[in-house]
């Protein structure tokens, strides 16, 4: 993930003159983005998700819907508690419950080299490397109490993900030789030993995202490189506990393979293909994961588990290269290509994403142009619910507090962490596994044809499901 910014940080705060200030933004209507009706909000918005049309900010940093407030709590070039400056380019966040009603939020950095706002911590990996996280400690009243470094001494901190025992793992995306590993940050043990330790296991590689099934303990994790694999780790200690995935494991790649079938009719000649996992060198999976004929995506993003249902994305693939969500669902060892964009006002590039706490998918964009969150609903609608309006870095780091009632996202460059509050739907645990089985919107689903779908009706699969093997060059027809 990267930022393209098209402001620095002292032009910034001339313009907005409001870095601290919480703004409430109002009006109402209908959704409608010059003429984008594919955006349109569900005519129950509220309930489904969707919030109606944006609201220009007369502050011209982000445009939100009626209802909304915003607060800027976290600047780069800032003060940490200590003192230090606030480190610059955020990236990938999670939040997690604090003392007294406090929501902490764990940031990657994503910084390598010598930047004018570096990591500087006490207990580092590498001393000499910039990149790590930050905890901010954000009260009931969603301003800061504290903000500190939770690890350093990494580089490229991208995204990573939580675990169910409440840690994050942070990513690091390089090919640097000793780096591109996975570090477990405890945001209630600052700086332990546990953050400076790479779990090497889990694989050295241009590392994006991770995503823990809560059933199993299995680690999904993403690749940011070209091309990119898909991996899971099994874990040999299922504990889930802190340092548990210091305990080794085995590193496996996904792939497609044609697999024997007694069964056979008109249509189909005893052959059906299903998702293997194969078996890689954590110290070279890239190499052994092509060697073995895993399957080569554009470049994978974003992460996330729930209700059973692991989702990620491919930020630019595709025929006009705006990129791909799909999702897999390991009971029933099936990948499906939920989403493919073929014009940039659908959606260009998603990044991170997240399932909300009423079960709407919301996806960050890094595209070229504006980026925004785009939501997607399981009733198959789809709405805009932010925009940056100050350059074209991306939204990164979406994630909600535990109790559901403030979204806090980054704006990666200049370094700007918000929290939202508003109008949101109230948390619905059966809309969040519906989500993860609903159709994809009808004008964002991926193309099939008659004959891919005869396919798949006759090999018992879903046309999402057929789609995917399609798309990746499997001979199906």
């Amino acid at each position: 993930m990267s930022g393209n910014s098209n402001m620095n940080r002292r032009d910034f705060l001339k313009v907005s003159g409001m870095s601290t200030a919480a703004m409430a933004l109002g009006t109402s209507g209908i959704l409608s983005l010059g003429g984008n009706s594919a955006l349109a909000s569900p005519k129950k918005s509220k309930a489904l998700g969707g919030y109606g049309p944006l609201v220009k900010d007369p502050g011209g940093i982000l445009d939100l819907p009626r209802g909304f407030q915003y607060r800027i709590i976290s600047e780069e070039g800032g003060k940490l508690s200590d003192g230090r400056p606030i480190p610059e380019n955020f990236d990938g966040m999670a939040a997690f419950d604090g003392p007294h009603h406090s929501t902490i939020l764990v940031r990657n950095h994503e910084l390598s080299g010598n930047p004018k706002y570096p990591v500087i911590g006490k207990n580092p990996y590498h001393k000499d490397n910039t990149g790590g996280t930050t905890a901010l400690v954000v009260g009931a009243n969603r301003k800061i109490s504290s903000e500190y470094v939770s690890s350093a001494g990494t580089i490229r901190n991208c995204a990573g993900g939580t675990t169910p025992w409440g840690t994050w793992l942070t990513c690091e995306e390089t090919l640097e030789e000793g780096h591109g590993y996975v570090f477990e940050v405890d945001p209630h043990d600052p700086e332990n030993k546990t953050s400076k330790t790479p779990i090497r296991e889990m694989g050295a590689f241009s590392h994006e995202a991770t995503a823990i099934d809560p059933a199993t303990g299995i680690v999904y994790l993403t690749e940011d490189g070209g091309p990119s694999y898909l991996y899971r780790f099994l874990p040999n200690d299922r504990s889930q506990k802190v340092g548990a995935l210091q305990k080794g494991g085995t590193l496996q790649a996904a792939a497609m393979e044609e697999m024997s079938s007694t069964s056979t009719s008109n249509f189909y000649t005893g052959q059906k293909f299903g998702i293997v996992w194969k078996d890689v060198d954590p110290e070279k999976p890239t190499l052994e994961a092509g060697r073995k004929g895993c399957i080569p995506f554009s470049r994978l993003e974003g992460a996330y588990f729930e209700g059973g249902v692991f989702w990620f994305d491919d930020t630019s693939a595709g025929e006009k290269n705006l990129g791909r969500v799909y999702r897999y669902i390991p009971a029933t060892n099936t990948l499906e290509l939920f989403y493919e964009s073929t014009a940039a006002n659908d959606l260009e590039m998603p990044d991170n994403i997240c399932i909300t706490p009423w079960g709407d998918l919301w996806i960050s964009e890094d595209g070229g142009g504006v980026d925004r969150i785009i939501g997607v609903t399981p009733e198959g609608e789809t709405y805009v619910f932010a925009e940056n309006k100050i350059n074209g870095s991306e939204l990164a780091g979406p994630t909600f507090s535990t109790k559901g009632n403030t979204f806090f996202v980054n704006i990666q460059n200049p370094g700007l962490t918000f929290a939202i509050w508003g109008p949101f739907a109230r948390k619905n645990a059966g809309r969040r596994r519906q989500m993860g089985h609903a159709a994809p919107p009808a004008q964002y689903a991926p193309e099939v044809s008659d004959k891919l779908s005869a396919f798949a009706e006759v090999q018992g699969m879903s046309d999402l499901e057929a789609v995917a093997f399609q798309r990746h060059g499997m001979p199906i027809l």
